[in-house]
């Protein structure tokens, strides 16, 4: 079946919509869940990749969190390209960095991602204490300033 045609890929799609100046939580994984982010270089390229968005004003990004095998990113979306254009920026770019520093081709993502959009009401700031505390919840570190790989515009 092609990868399109799964019942989890449409699942994810359904009732996507992009809104100007809300904020979007996405989660998007690795290709077979691969742990490429143990290594620091690959989640500073990663990290590249989320800052040149938000410096060409695509989104207002907001926090982030890589985990080893998976990148949480909270972002305010800006007046142009829809979260999908985002999306597949964010994920083609990281990945032919990841692919040149490692020198090698292939996937880098899995080919869908979980977006929730955040009603004006709801509390950015939980939700971005949420997703920084993801190293603390999985084990990785006992203290969230001991791991290298978030940031949070509330510092």
């Amino acid at each position: 079946m092609p990868q399109n045609n799964r019942p989890g890929y449409k699942a994810l799609r359904a009732g996507r919509r992009s809104v100007t100046g809300h904020a979007y939580h996405i989660t998007t994984c690795t290709h077979q869940r691969q742990s490429l982010f143990t290594d620091w270089w690959l989640a500073r390229l990663t990290i590249h990749s989320m800052k040149d968005l938000h410096d060409d004003q695509w989104v207002g990004s907001l926090c982030f969190v890589i985990m080893p095998d998976h990148v949480h990113w909270l972002f305010t979306l800006s007046d142009g390209p829809p979260l999908s254009q985002v999306v597949k920026r964010f994920k083609g770019r990281s990945a032919q960095a990841i692919n040149r520093y490692l020198a090698r081709q292939g996937a880098v993502w899995e080919e869908g991602y979980h977006d929730h959009l955040s009603r004006a009401e709801e509390d950015w700031q939980a939700i971005a204490r949420y997703i920084v505390a993801n190293p603390l919840r999985a084990g990785l570190v006992e203290n969230i300033g001991l791991y290298p790989h978030w940031d949070a515009i509330w510092l």
